[in-house]
């Protein structure tokens, strides 16, 4: 009887709470997937690769874990406070029937055990399909397919998931119950009284409302000009002006409300029944509203920022080498050599040498190359920051890298792009994705348009075409900020035959087309380490953007998930209990002659204000934030397709706003079923 009780007692509960039920199974979901990271494939793969950077990524995630169970706490402290609430009265009913206080414990204690139970055994096998599939889709992001894949199961992350998961569930069930338990029978048979709280005078909460647009204005403008990202103390400076601006623009909302209630159209049914509920709402809950709004805003800038970079990291470089062989002193033909001999030449279906070298005409080295008509061009600019930049970089630029146009034009060729043609006393220039961006490429590229001259030890040299930013070998070997690309005879002449020789290779496509291309490098790295042939390989170069794709993306992402739930949950969950406080207004409007559908139009109005306000703050707030975000996030390759960030970005929150109007559509149904209970009337006791 006791356990038949406690289970249809469980269930009646997720039934009527359905949001709050649904958030812990996504709190679950989250959970497993941070805990489980390290097993996944991708983080194996990368533990070879950038063994340091993954070793500091996994060592951020407890603290992750630490800081959302702290937020989840409260999470789940108020919506079982509200749970509690509404049964008040039944609890005085059990106590009445002669239920012993110490039976009663145990019963709430059993169904919410009960619930927990429930939520990790729906949770962890739904958390562990997900895990699987956001692994294949972290891995397909980098454009080469799917590693062979197998299915982990983390017994460790299901094990830390359920153990924090039931610590703060019965931590606050314990607070909770508690309180319920000590109050008399008397108190619990009464419904609960409506809040109250002592007003201000509206001059007051006007002026809190402008204070608090005032610090938001300050924190975008110091968040957009980077003046945010420039220290410490700055950064730390901006979010208190953010946050103390936000918590005063929502104390100071109230007199906006009022004066929608005042001047509220008057033909509009309970319109004005609507903005005081909504005032008196505000006026004793802005600091929730506030904190929500906040968790909002993270979770926009966490999720769009967090998904733009994952996506562009993953497609930031073009991929064109597989291998570059290089060992100081050897010769590329002995490299060669000792491919054929192992049977491995055969696999590369393009091997040619990539030459670079420095200035050796010239006894001058700080002036071995002028380029004072560049210099002058690029002054006659409209002024910018990227025009400084680039001047200040440039001015630097006096003994500059010269490679091989035969060369380059085997890379181009490899690349699928059009080759160069240069007259004997022309040059073009080159310049490492890794040092410039796209706007600093465009004001050189205006300059060169005019053929300027330059002065190459001493010999005229003319710049043309745009500026070259292939990269010359697969990745670190050689990465150069600028650097001269010039036929062949003069770079003999201009280098006197002293350069270095890198052997570039690209795999034939006939050895990966049946798997992906990462396990065939993978394959031939093995074969390389056991013939001593020391090389450079694309899986280097991969490893650290798929490193920065899972960190931004499983990071971010499951911050802005659990920040996101935690928002919405709180504002619904306080509503729902507002909303029961007002319970004799409702049934007073009942006798008054409202209609159920009356009252559930109020009651939808209400909630989309109420859920409107703190998301409406906080998805202006993400278009300065995932900028600054960018701004200040973003290596200088990255800042190149700031737009296109913004564009996906802006995608990504739209996806939230789509699954806050799901929110908003729970509360309302929620809200709906519990007015239906208010249309019974009330028997009169006389």
């Amino acid at each position: 009887m006791f356990f038949n009780l406690a289970l249809r007692n469980s269930r009646r509960s997720r039934k009527e709470n359905g949001l709050f039920f649904a958030s812990l199974l996504i709190s679950v979901v989250a959970f497993y997937m941070i805990l489980s990271l390290s097993r996944q494939d991708v983080m194996l793969f990368l533990a070879e690769m950038e063994s340091d950077a993954v070793d500091r990524l996994l060592g951020m995630i407890p603290v992750f874990y630490g800081i959302t169970l702290f937020i989840l706490f409260f999470l789940i402290y108020y919506a079982s406070k509200f749970q509690l609430e509404r049964r008040r009265h039944e609890f005085g009913v059990y106590l009445m029937m002669g239920m012993r206080r110490t039976k009663l414990f145990a019963l709430l204690l059993t169904e919410d055990f009960g619930s927990s139970i429930l939520a990790l055994l729906v949770g962890l096998p739904s958390a562990l399909l997900l895990s699987e599939l956001v692994s294949l889709v972290t891995a397909h992001l980098t454009g080469l397919g799917i590693i062979g894949h197998q299915v982990t199961a983390s017994a460790e992350a299901a094990l830390w998931t359920a153990a924090g998961f039931l610590l703060i569930k019965l931590l606050a069930f314990l607070i909770l119950s508690g309180k319920i338990a000590r109050q008399e029978i008397g108190a619990l048979l009464m419904d609960m009284p409506e809040e109250r709280k002592r007003q201000l005078c509206t001059g007051i909460y006007a002026a809190a409302l402008v204070l608090g647009l005032c610090g938001l204005t300050a924190a975008y403008a110091m968040a957009i000009s980077g003046i945010a990202w420039q220290g410490i103390g700055q950064m730390g400076f901006t979010l208190v002006l953010g946050i103390l601006g936000t918590m005063l623009f929502f104390f100071g909302l109230r007199s906006v409300l009022g004066f929608l209630a005042m001047h509220s159209r008057k033909n509009r049914r309970l319109s004005v029944f609507n903005f005081r509920q909504l005032q008196e709402i505000v006026i004793c809950r802005s600091n929730t509203l506030a904190v929500s709004s906040l968790l909002i805003l993270a979770a926009l800038c966490f999720f769009g920022a967090g998904t733009a970079i994952a996506r562009l990291y993953g497609q930031s470089e073009q991929h064109v080498l597989d291998y570059t062989f290089y060992e100081e002193g050897a010769d590329s033909a002995a490299v060669v050599k000792a491919l054929k001999e192992q049977g491995l030449a055969a696999e590369f279906s393009d091997l040619f040498e990539m030459k670079a070298g420095h200035i050796r005409s010239s006894e001058d080295l700080e002036g071995a190359y002028q380029m004072d008509s560049v210099l002058a061009a690029l002054e006659e600019l409209p002024e910018s920051r990227d025009r400084d930049v680039l001047l200040n970089n440039l001015s630097y630029s006096s003994y500059p890298y010269l490679i091989s146009l035969g060369s380059y034009n085997r890379l181009l060729a490899a690349a699928g792009l059009p080759e160069l043609d240069l007259s004997a006393d022309e040059a073009a220039v080159y310049m490492d994705g890794e040092f410039t961006e796209d706007v600093r490429r465009g004001l050189l590229n205006e300059v060169l348009k005019n053929r300027p001259k330059t002065t190459l030890a001493g010999s005229d040299c003319y710049l043309t075409g745009e500026v070259q930013t292939v990269n010359l070998v697969t990745d670190r070997l050689l990465t150069l900020s600028f650097a001269l690309i010039l036929p062949d005879e003069a770079f003999a002449y201009h280098t006197q035959g002293d350069y270095e020789t890198y052997l570039d290779a690209v795999l034939n496509q006939n050895a990966w087309k049946e798997k992906s291309l990462l396990t065939a490098i993978s394959d031939m790295n093995q074969r390389l380490n056991q013939a001593g042939i020391s090389y450079e390989s694309y899986l280097q170069n991969m490893g650290r953007q798929l490193f920065y794709v899972v960190a931004a993306g499983y990071i971010t992402i499951y911050l802005a998930i659990m920040f996101f739930v935690i928002a919405n949950t709180i504002i619904g969950v306080q509503f729902l209990m507002g909303q029961q406080k007002s319970k004799r207004r409702y049934q007073t409007l009942v006798r008054l002659g409202a209609s159920y559908q009356m009252l559930c139009r109020s009651a939808a109005r209400q909630i989309h204000w109420y859920f409107g306000i703190p998301a409406a703050v906080a998805a202006l707030s993400s278009l300065f934030g995932v900028r600054s975000l960018l701004k200040g996030l973003l290596s200088v390759e990255m800042k190149g397709n700031s737009v296109e960030m913004l564009l996906v970005a802006a995608a990504m929150i739209a996806v939230l706003c789509v699954l806050e109007y799901i929110y908003i559509a729970v509360v309302r149904r929620m809200s709906s079923r519990y007015l239906l209970t208010l249309m019974v009337p009330e028997r009169d006791n006389a």
